[in-house]
């Protein structure tokens, strides 16, 4: 198997072939999916759609509760499927909680006791089903004689989302809401242990293989020797390709046909993946990856990476400036100008401007 056949693979699993059938599809097969860049994440779900959606339907799954936005694993920000979220937390925040408690204490002063009243301001502020923004909460701590300067609010909100406390409910205008997590989610089973380390894992390589074990612990925060047993437990496909072994979930049948994709910033297409050079030539590597913690927008051709791209709205119109890796063919540039267009209808924009 060369890299070019893990990527077409890839493009399978990731749903950029065929894709879902809606956004809370897409985003329960792929098990989560990368979410700080907020707008950016709405097109990595409507990017896999099978039909044509809009980016208010993304948001839509938000605000009726299918998917949700929340810290599920490495402490940050992804999509889940709803009913996802619970076991998802009760696996993976722990560590996170642990890593990080060390650290809230020395360097923001945010002791058990600290936390413990700002748990109550939040819970008796969001009871009976009430949305806050976050200077909302804020100003309800600083009330309180809780400083939030100098990023201790974000880290206390940070560590009761960990907590199953609060999770983002709909947007408000431009403002993202916090609710309680249990008034917001529907109740769902709860999964012991090897039960949730089976399932995280066979939705990882569902939904991103073929990948090796340091790509999922990578992705899902696990150990090492955690992820080896979350992969005895599940039913995956082993292969062994120039002395590296990677695993894979459910086969995709048949040859993607060559297509262009603009991904947005955090895609999981790179981010989800410790090693990516089957999708990226390491030339080009700081082009995606510069460092500060940011993933560029991708343009991706037959499976590879071929460029970056970013989007300037102008009232009804959305120009898309493309810096391609290499030089493009007439067949693969007319290919980025109709993604382009597909990307403009999610938007809703009227009219669209490709540069290159």
């Amino acid at each position: 198997m060369t890299a070019r056949s893990i990527a077409q693979r890839r493009l399978h699993s990731q749903l950029l072939a065929a894709g879902g059938d809606s956004p809370h599809e897409v985003v329960a097969h792929l098990g989560a999916v990368q979410a700080q860049d907020y707008l950016g994440a709405l097109w990595a779900v409507g990017a896999r759609t099978r039909k044509p959606v809009l980016e208010g339907d993304v948001e839509r799954a938000l605000a009726e509760r299918t998917i949700v936005r929340c810290w599920p694993m490495r402490g940050t920000l992804h999509f889940v499927a709803a009913e996802d979220a619970r076991w998802m937390l009760d696996l993976l925040a722990p560590r996170v909680l642990a890593r990080h408690r060390a650290r809230l204490e020395r360097d923001f002063e945010l002791d058990p006791a600290t936390l413990r009243r700002c748990r109550k301001l939040v819970e008796r502020a969001l009871r009976g089903g009430k949305a806050r923004t976050r200077p909302e909460l804020y100003a309800l701590f600083e009330d309180a004689g809780i400083a939030t300067a100098a990023s201790r609010g974000l880290h206390i909100l940070f560590t009761l989302a960990h907590e199953r406390v609060v999770c983002f409910g709909a947007r408000r205008g431009k403002q993202p809401t916090f609710v309680l997590f249990d008034e917001w989610l529907p109740s769902a089973p709860s999964k012991t242990r090897e039960e949730a380390l089976e399932e995280v894992a066979r939705r990882y390589f569902n939904g991103h293989g073929p990948a090796t074990v340091a790509d999922f612990v990578w992705w899902s925060g696990l150990t090492v020797k955690e992820a080896n047993e979350a992969i005895a437990l599940s039913s995956l496909t082993e292969e062994v390709i120039d002395g590296q072994t990677l695993w894979s979930g459910r086969a995709s049948a048949g040859k993607p046909k060559e297509r262009v994709h603009l991904l947005p910033p955090f895609d999981e297409y790179t981010v989800a993946y410790k090693d990516r050079s089957a999708v990226l030539d390491a030339a080009f590597a700081r082009n995606v990856n510069a460092g500060g913690g940011m993933i560029n927008a991708i343009v991706v051709v037959d499976g590879i990476v071929a460029g970056n791209w970013k989007r300037t709205l102008k009232g009804r119109s959305v120009e898309i400036a493309v810096a391609p890796f290499r030089e493009l063919s007439a067949r693969e540039t007319k290919a980025i100008e109709q993604e382009a267009e597909r990307f403009s209808r999610f938007l809703g924009c009227e009219s669209t401007v490709v540069r290159f």
